[in-house]
């Protein structure tokens, strides 16, 4: 049983850990940043695959005391890395220094470095590349309180690049924080959901994903551990079964999604990118302060535009929270950048977390509207 780590976008973490129970992994437990988790090497690709809202998924090698550059040093050499990368191979490092001696993160990276490329030289007579952009394999040092955590990432390029989205406006919202935010909204999965301001459709398009239960990972290419060393030809065929069989676990139902915006360039781009998901949408072309709230109750998730793209109109907030007001019955999710939004609205939310959107501090607010 190796011991994984999803990471998280931050405030995401209670979404993760509820989704890797869902789906049925052991030993998850809640954690600020990520949800450390238990499995065999399937279990990694299969979170990669199954995971909705994951960032990157991790693999612990080693934790160890690390004091000094010279700990840290021997630790990573305890490792045999000749399971993960040869000459051939590429790598980069990453670091991150929490209140210990070592505090330059690109000095305690570079020191992980030359224990593996001295390790792998010592043993072939040559030694792997750093690449920076495309790495074949990624390792990244967690070293918190003179303590080491050494973990290699199983995902290759970020989760959130499901690979299906060719086309994206301004801001565009990342996968796993639109898929955090349906799980977060609380919607059923059977209720017709309504995103009003939908861009790109990247909300739409999740919540069609989740319904039909189609794995997101299935889209991808290719992810960071089939470029291990280690990673055989009859591995490759276990991942091509693991694959075919969350094919065949997808529904072909899903209720009616509405995708909306009064501008038909995104319209567009969420139509193509609809159909480069394999998901099918409602799409209408309709400023969101005309929404009545003379339909059936159903349920808006929804990114409404903030910072720069806010400026723009200076009313927008409060016009967009009276339409939403109007609504009677419905339930009203949106990712606020601004505090705008919450202080227009005439209704106190039932739920509120702060959640990160980039470098954009956020708040998820949920109402439900009398």
């Amino acid at each position: 049983m190796l011991e994984l780590y999803a990471a998280a976008i931050p405030g995401t973490e209670k979404a993760l850990c509820e989704e890797l129970r869902e789906l049925g992994f052991a030993s998850v437990r809640f954690n600020r940043g990520g949800i450390p988790f238990r499995g065999e090497a399937t279990e990694g690709w299969r979170a990669c695959l199954e995971s909705r809202i994951a960032q990157r998924i991790q693999l612990l090698l080693g934790r160890f005391p690390c004091p000094t550059e010279q700990a840290l040093f021997d630790g990573v050499q305890t490792v045999d890395w000749s399971a993960y990368l040869t000459p051939e191979h590429t790598l980069s490092v990453s670091a991150v220094c929490i209140a210990s001696n070592m505090t330059h993160s690109g000095f305690a990276g570079l020191k992980v470095k030359d224990a593996i490329v001295d390790q792998v030289r010592a043993r072939t007579g040559r030694r792997p590349s750093v690449e920076r952009q495309n790495p074949d394999v990624r390792i990244f040092l967690y070293l918190a309180n003179n303590k080491a955590a050494i973990y290699l990432d199983l995902s290759g390029e970020p989760l959130h690049r499901r690979g299906y989205r060719k086309n994206a406006g301004d801001a565009p919202l990342r996968e796993t924080l639109a898929a955090a935010m349906l799980r977060m909204s609380r919607w059923d999965r059977h209720t017709t959901l309504v995103d009003p301001m939908c861009g790109s459709g990247t909300i739409a398009i999740e919540a069609a994903l989740w319904a039909r239960n189609m794995a997101p990972g299935l889209t991808r290419k290719q992810f960071g551990f089939e470029r291990w060393a280690n990673f055989s030809p009859d591995e490759a065929e276990t991942l091509k079964t693991l694959r075919g069989d969350l094919r065949g676990a997808a529904s072909g139902q899903a209720p009616r999604i509405i995708a909306a915006d009064n501008d038909p360039d995104a319209l567009d781009m969420a139509r193509s990118n609809a159909r480069a998901a394999g998901v099918k949408l409602s799409f209408k072309q309709r400023d969101v302060r005309e929404m009545q709230g003379d339909q059936a109750a159903n349920i808006i998730v929804t990114n409404p535009p903030y910072g720069v793209r806010l400026e723009k109109a200076p009313t927008f907030c409060r016009e967009v929270t009276a339409a939403f007001s109007r609504l009677h019955g419905w339930r009203v999710c949106m990712l606020a950048g601004s505090p705008d939004y919450a202080r227009e609205f005439s209704a106190t939310p039932q739920y509120q977390k702060a959640v990160s959107n980039g470098d954009i501090d956020c708040d998820f607010l949920v109402y439900d509207i009398d």
